[in-house]
């Protein structure tokens, strides 16, 4: 029978994020280094028709299985690189930009036999036009490894391995992981029982991934894997799936997102949002660093899948490879929560969100009321409110608790229309009711940095005063609007009705 996928809510993967742990994962590849020289390009030689390129500046980045290591330690996970260098001042220089990015290299191994892997792209600029690569030169040798190399790789895989939260392979087939380096590699993961997420190479035979957890070819490349169309992603996933005794397969579908497809039978189709900015550099190495470290974390697949939809999503708003922070993850997971509730939100949902924002620094503001009829007066307190921190929680009476305090002929407007008028109002990001006399157990819950109150309250009167300032928050009194208030809006109106 076939399991039915669901992608999660944000509500739950807000709550992932906020439970999330530093995971080691290992990542063994084709590790690069990326050369870019820019320069002016507004003449050609005398000598040959080709444009000279003169050089102003240069920049030196880690490139291929580095961009995984680079975008998990930007997802706060603790990175061991393993993989083959030559041994060359390049070498010294990719090693150096990994550690400075908080990977760890004891895994990648010195090779006197092969150069380290370089990508030289060369950027001009002419005719105060934008830049653009003018060519390409690889320094790189394809080569198989050799047994002794292949040996001292593996003998760091198995100390590195049992520890780990998953292993990645990310193959760019530049000769490092061969068929049966991939294979051991596998067969020590399955052993250490650490799940296998393998981002693929371009190529036709995908036999030495067998027994992997999880691949994430694109579209093109499985296609090219399995001979289907790339029409039929479900298609190709089975197929690969059932030839490569898989527990699931991601295809990576550039703005369509992604499918999910489970050893049960189950699939998910996982769409993106659609971005102003688009370029897919990096994206790839995003979703299998995001699917990692998510997996490390204890997430279900269609979560894993929907975070690395997420994080792949804010990659190609960004020109080039750019490492996706965690943080980023999160703010983008909040903005998406709002957009599916709206401001109104449960104490449990809410501890969530505040905990979330508030590892980014956040301050908090904190107020509550009835706010039955909304009048100008509520509008001015609201508005200063907002003004003594970064965003706003409005906790609101119920229609019971309004009774229990004003009597039976109030509130004049019920709970679901205060509520809705209050939504509108952009000084407010969240709202909850509460059944209580007193929100004194919200604000216990929810810690906030600014208590606020109306000037009509002494502070030794502002329920949970004391408890606020008691772990360093402020208690802060508004000035009312004079005249402005719900009870005078309802003496008029029956004055008048008197009169009428």
């Amino acid at each position: 029978m076939k399991a039915k996928l669901t992608l999660p809510l944000a509500d739950e993967l807000i709550r992932l994020v906020d439970r999330w742990r530093r995971c080691r994962i290992v990542v063994a590849g084709d590790f690069m280094l990326d050369r870019y020289v820019y320069g002016n390009a507004d003449r050609l030689s005398p000598d040959a028709p080709v444009p000279v390129l003169t050089v102003e500046r240069e920049t030196w980045t880690p490139g291929g299985a580095s961009n995984v290591c680079m975008d998990l330690a930007a997802l706060n996970c603790d990175v061991e690189c393993l993989g083959l260098m030559g041994d060359d001042e390049a070498a010294s220089r990719l090693a150096g930009a990994l550690e400075d990015s908080g990977c760890r290299t004891t895994g990648l191994i010195r090779d006197r036999g092969r150069p380290t892997t370089i990508k030289q792209n060369f950027v001009g600029l002419a005719q105060a036009r934008h830049a653009q690569k003018m060519f390409r030169v690889d320094i790189e040798d394809r080569r198989p490894i050799d047994d002794h190399a292949a040996k001292k790789l593996l003998a760091k895989a198995e100390k590195l391995l049992p520890k780990a939260g998953a292993l990645c392979i990310e193959d760019y087939n530049k000769g490092v992981l061969t068929e049966p380096v991939c294979k051991a590699l596998i067969a020590m993961a399955r052993k250490a029982k650490v799940p296998v997420l393998v981002d693929p190479a371009a190529i036709s035979d995908y036999g030495k991934y067998e027994g992997a957890t999880t691949i994430t070819p694109n579209r093109t490349e499985a296609a090219k894997a399995t001979g289907l169309s790339p029409d039929q992603p479900e298609a190709m996933a089975r197929k690969l799936l059932r030839q490569l005794k898989l527990e699931t397969v991601v295809v990576t579908l550039d703005k369509h997102g992604a499918l999910l497809l489970q050893r049960d039978g189950g699939a998910l189709a996982a769409p993106t949002q659609a971005r102003a900015v688009y370029d897919v550099t990096g994206a790839g190495d995003m979703v299998l660093a995001m699917l990692a470290a998510a997996k490390g974390n204890g997430a279900s697949w269609p979560a894993a899948v929907a975070l690395a939809n997420v994080a792949a999503g804010l990659e190609v708003e960004r020109f080039g490879v750019v490492p996706i922070k965690l943080a980023e993850v999160l703010l983008a997971l909040l903005d998406k929560q709002h957009e599916q509730l709206g401001k109104v939100r449960t104490l449990e949902q809410l501890a969530t969100e505040v905990h979330a924002h508030r590892t980014q620094g956040r301050r908090i503001v904190f107020t509550n009321g009835c706010f039955d009829i909304l009048h100008a007066g509520h509008v001015a307190y609201l508005r200063s409110a907002r003004r003594m921190g970064d965003l706003m929680i409005v906790a609101v009476n119920s229609d019971d608790s309004i009774r229990r305090l004003k009597g039976p002929t109030r509130p004049v407007n019920h709970q679901a229309d205060r509520l809705l008028v209050l939504s509108e109002l952009q000084c407010i990001d969240y709202l909850m009711v509460f059944d209580d006399d007193t929100p004194e157990g919200l604000i216990e819950a929810l810690r906030p940095d600014v208590l606020v109150k109306g000037g009509d309250y002494r502070e030794d009167q502002v329920v949970g005063a004391k408890f606020v300032k008691s772990y360093g928050g402020k208690v802060a009194l508004v000035p009312l609007v004079e005249g402005r208030s719900t009870t005078n809006i309802v003496r008029r109106i029956k004055a008048e009705k008197r009169e009428g």
